[in-house]
């Protein structure tokens, strides 16, 4: 085995994660939708290849290609923190499947409250499972406080669809048909925070460049929280807001269109999908995975703690 395959740093990204391209390419390998669909042993087969290289016990044979492929398999279904495995459902790489399809419905049925009532919950229980499993696992979360946010963030867009959704009534269709993304802009901005309460009341570990943890910081989860809180949104904007126009515009156009009703829901999720598909790896590659701030501005008793020989503190973000 070349001895070369040993120096291979499979613990930093392939990929320059100072840049956007770098960030964009590494998020496309880990959200790809294909990832999905692999078998429990092909996940555990990828866990164990990544221990036994980190170990410096990588099998004779083993190709940079093929180390890689296992190291973006086991970022894409275990924690960053943790190393625990992650449901399924909150995966970023379910991200395309499942927000097509949640998404898709507030999408179809957003004219009765009915309608809006049950496809906001439904969306606002995936965010909190996504939200859930990509928190930062270094810090606890209590249920008490997950199920809070859960109902806070339902109860958010639940208020903010109806209340959009009456004024709408008299307004053109197309501003009843984007009402459900100013829901799930104003949940998000409400769930994320709670869903990561214990972050923000704790503080988030921070790390010199090396990798020495050198405390807790509330402003790092606060920094943290607001890119992710924007990511998101970014992620939704383009599906939620284009698909509704070309809704409006077939079916005013094309009579067969507007006829074939069972046609809707279809195109809706496939067209969202296909926005998902690209907007999932963009969003995540807005910013750096891990976020850094300067020591000087950090909480006044971490940067007395951590002195003037370190600039800058890093930490996981979250996503």
């Amino acid at each position: 085995m070349p001895g070369s395959i040993l120096d291979v740093d499979i613990d930093k990204p392939k990929w320059d994660q100072t840049t956007f391209m770098g960030r964009l390419k590494h998020f496309a390998t880990i959200t790809d939708v294909r990832k999905v669909f692999l078998s429990e042993k092909q996940l555990q087969d990828a866990k164990i290849l990544v221990g036994k290289h980190r170990a410096k016990l990588t099998p004779a044979g083993t190709t940079e290609e093929e180390l890689w492929k296992a190291k973006h398999i086991y970022d894409s279904a275990f924690h960053p923190d943790s190393g625990s495995q992650m449901n399924l459902g909150g995966r970023m790489s379910f991200q395309v499947p499942g927000g097509m399809s949640v998404t898709a419905l507030m999408l179809q049925f957003y004219q009765t409250p009915l309608g809006v009532g049950v496809t906001q919950w439904m969306n606002q229980s995936f965010n909190a499972l996504v939200n859930f499993t990509n928190r930062n696992a270094a810090t606890s979360a209590d249920p008490k406080d997950m199920l809070k946010s859960y109902l806070t963030a339902t109860s958010t867009a639940l208020v903010v669809a109806l209340s959009l959704n009456f004024y709408a009534r008299k307004a053109p269709s197309i501003v009843a048909r984007c009402v459900p993304f100013a829901a799930v802009a104003s949940a998000n901005s409400v769930n994320i925070p709670f869903s990561r309460q214990d972050e923000l009341k704790n503080g988030v570990p921070v790390y010199s460049k090396e990798g020495e943890k050198l405390g807790s910081s509330k402003k790092c989860a606060q920094k943290g929280i607001g890119q992710v809180v924007f990511s998101r949104v970014v992620m939704a904007a383009p599906g939620m807001l284009c698909v509704p126009i070309m809704m409006e515009r077939m079916t005013k156009k094309s009579a067969w269109f507007r006829k074939k009703t069972w046609t809707h829901l279809p195109f809706q999720t496939v067209a969202v999908g296909c926005f998902l598909l690209f907007m999932v790896p963009i969003a995540c590659a807005l910013f750096p995975q891990q976020a850094s701030m300067k020591v000087e501005d950090l909480e006044p008793d971490l940067k007395d703690s951590v002195g003037s020989q370190v600039n800058r503190v890093y930490f996981n973000k979250g996503l």
